[in-house]
């Protein structure tokens, strides 16, 4: 019997596993440990498929500074990233920047899915326009970009999460070409109604790099099968799809008038990732609001039944 004829017998992983022996062999051995058999199954069940392609731009990245990050992007030329109106700091002379009405990703679905796609982003909140920059030039460029207010950058590397990551509305900076940014909208009428900021979130799906933004420290933590956190809405920068969301009430009129931290919080259930900011921007926001005169609202120490009534409805403005 040729090894040609003895492959195409042992074809399968667990003929693999048959012990063999013959010339050049000095005991019984796994016809798997055979180089020449291994070389004749390889042959038998035709060329290793592939590797899947990859659908978006492998870009690089560098970020800069401690509590008041930026990114530059290297792009090579054709390579192209997308990113939220008005997040752009500086680009170099090759960098070609466009605006694109909705998602970039869905410019080759026609009039109907370039609308259902701005759609989208006016229900998050954000922008019915995107910015696109792409390397129009022979050599590596660079492109910028910063958030509206202090805070640090987070990469994702959505190959690495199984495709796809929620994240705050107002989180996402950019990305490379090809990751899709759509909504993630919740199961429950609770949290639409009274989630604030946790409710309408962004999808990012795809192969790529995507940045993220988190304001003031970030913590991430793995949550284990059932495990349970509250969160105040405002913190909650992103998590994995396995992440079960939900609202709670706080309980009590007094924690909901008087404990400035509205009337509800958001219960994320493991398994999976999630990430939390230790300064949202409402918070920053409203503290600044509060302490301007010209906004005829006094300290702290002033109003606080009015105040923590308007914290309630807010959510995280306190």
């Amino acid at each position: 019997m040729t090894v040609s004829d003895l492959a195409k017998q042992l074809a399968g992983a667990a003929g693999e596993r048959t012990l063999v022996f013959g010339p050049g062999l000095t005991d019984w051995t796994e016809a798997r440990h055979v180089p020449a058999i291994v070389a004749a199954l390889r042959g038998a069940s035709g060329p290793p498929a592939p590797p899947k392609s990859r659908r978006a731009d492998e870009i690089d990245y560098e970020i800069f500074g401690e509590e008041m990050q930026y990114v530059e992007i290297t792009l090579d030329p054709g390579e192209m990233v997308v990113a939220e109106a008005g997040n752009m700091m500086y680009m170099t002379s090759g960098i070609q920047m466009d605006t694109v009405f909705g998602d970039p990703s869905a410019q080759q679905s026609g009039l109907f899915g370039k609308l259902m796609s701005a759609g989208k982003r006016v229900l998050t909140g954000e922008s019915m326009f995107m910015t696109t920059f792409m390397n129009g030039g022979g050599a590596r460029e660079q492109v910028g970009f910063a958030a509206p207010y202090p805070g640090k950058m987070l990469p994702m590397r959505l190959d690495e999460m199984g495709g796809e990551l929620i994240c705050q509305k107002d989180s996402f900076i950019c990305a490379a070409r090809g990751v899709q940014v759509g909504i993630a909208f919740h199961k429950r009428l609770g949290a639409g109604l009274f989630g604030g900021e946790g409710f309408i979130m962004q999808r990012l799906t795809g192969d790529g790099i995507a940045m993220v933004h988190s304001g003031g420290t970030l913590m991430r933590r793995t949550l284990k099968p059932g495990e349970t956190l509250r969160v105040d809405t405002g913190c909650l920068v992103a998590l994995l799809p396995s992440v079960h969301y939900d609202i709670e009430f706080v309980g009590g009129i007094k924690n909901s008038i008087f404990g400035g931290e509205g009337m509800f919080f958001a219960t994320l259930t493991g398994p999976g990732d999630i990430w939390l900011q230790s300064l949202p921007f409402s918070r920053l926001a409203g503290r600044i609001i509060a302490a301007a005169p010209s906004m005829g609202r006094g300290g702290k120490e002033e109003g606080s039944l009015l105040g923590g009534l308007g914290r309630m409805l807010d959510g995280d403005n306190g």
